[in-house]
């Protein structure tokens, strides 16, 4: 089920949990999560699969990331859940 929601397009799959990037679906806004030397984060902006890597879903740029997880962009989110730990690790 796709809703349309002004400049986004946000698929419904129901469940927030992070899933695998090889799973990431095309033709959504995604909120997707990458490690560093800090540990997991998560992006500020949605993002959607391009045909040579991602880009960013508002405005279009290219965005060079490896991410490892993704889950359904929900803009309502707060910063508070960008705070929280990839897979739950801390």
């Amino acid at each position: 089920m796709m809703q349309i929601n002004a400049r986004l397009v946000i698929c419904e799959h129901r469940d927030a949990m992070w899933k695998q990037i090889l799973s990431a679906p095309s033709g959504c806004d995604l909120e997707l999560a990458v490690f560093d030397e800090d540990g997991g984060h998560s992006l500020v902006f949605p993002c959607r699969k391009a045909d040579k890597g991602w880009q960013n879903a508002v405005t279009g740029a290219l965005v060079d990331i490896r991410p490892t997880h993704w889950r359904d962009w929900q803009a309502e989110r707060t910063s508070a859940s960008h705070d929280k730990s990839v897979g739950g690790q801390a």
